[in-house]
């Protein structure tokens, strides 16, 4: 049916409320302050009358997918086989769409649970090229998103952080056979990705917190509306006012067939 299995059988998450209300506000601050790491955070939300202990808040930041921004030590080994690559970005004057994509995965709150958001964005445009949801963190939802955004186009260089979905050879080898460039974050560097992580926050603050998602099924048809508005009628400042479907399209012209951003199947 062409519907992703994670989603088709998706149930309501089993955490507790307790639990949803401090992912709600651990998700917030972050966004707010992303260089926090677990022992502010244990600090801010006790700030907020919620007395939990740091390996609380680090279970659940971990659950969230989220990390502090700042440079850690390499104290952790990596799956075997997972092959990581250098960081290609620093000082690449980048001067055309399609010339570097970048991908992350985010949190996305619903009112009993959560999924989580991937999406891949052209950094030129800003243009969000494609995107998909699931309620695990599996390599799967983020090898439909790349499959939808080579269906579009190819970048010369791809950009991710060094987390298993992106490191897996799943995902890995699709860019290789496809001869493109991969370029990977450094360890706790999210800066090195720095335009999804703006494309985050904007998500967040436009969409997501003004919403209360009931179900998939509603975050995906709002997330639907959002990123059509995002990429087609939404005035970006550093494009001069332009939108990113203007840039990306005008830049795409030697392309036939511009095509709107691969989007997710309903739920």
């Amino acid at each position: 049916m062409g519907l992703p299995r994670a989603s088709w059988y998706y149930q309501p998450s089993s955490v507790s409320g307790e639990n949803l209300q401090l992912m709600r506000l651990l998700d917030e601050q972050y966004t707010r302050t992303p260089f926090y790491g677990v022992r502010r955070m244990t600090a801010w939300l006790k700030t907020q009358g919620h007395a939990v202990n740091p390996k609380r808040v680090a279970r659940l930041m971990r659950v969230m997918g989220l990390e502090a921004i700042y440079p850690k030590p390499r104290t952790s080994q990596r799956a075997p086989g997972h092959r990581v690559y250098p960081y290609l970005l620093r000082g690449l004057s980048i001067r055309r769409v399609n010339h570097v994509w970048s991908t992350d995965i985010t949190y996305i709150r619903l009112r009993s649970g959560f999924i989580y958001l991937v999406a891949v964005l052209d950094w030129f445009s800003r243009y969000v090229v494609s995107w998909a949801v699931s309620i695990t963190l599996d390599v799967g939802f983020c090898v439909e998103a790349l499959e939808r955004a080579l269906e579009e186009a190819q970048p010369e260089i791809f950009n991710s952080d060094q987390g298993a979905q992106f490191t897996s050879l799943d995902f890995t080898s699709r860019l290789e056979a496809a001869g493109i460039q991969i370029s990977m974050d450094g360890r706790g560097r999210a800066l090195d990705n720095i335009f999804v992580e703006r494309l985050w926050r904007t998500v967040k603050y436009e969409e997501v917190y003004l919403n209360d998602y009931d179900t998939p099924r509603a975050a995906v048809i709002s997330l639907r509306q959002y990123f059509n508005f995002y990429n087609h009628q939404r005035l970006h400042q550093a494009l001069g006012y332009q939108t990113p479907a203007a840039v990306y399209c005008g830049g795409q012209q030697s392309v036939l067939g511009f095509h709107q951003p691969g989007n997710p199947p309903l739920v």
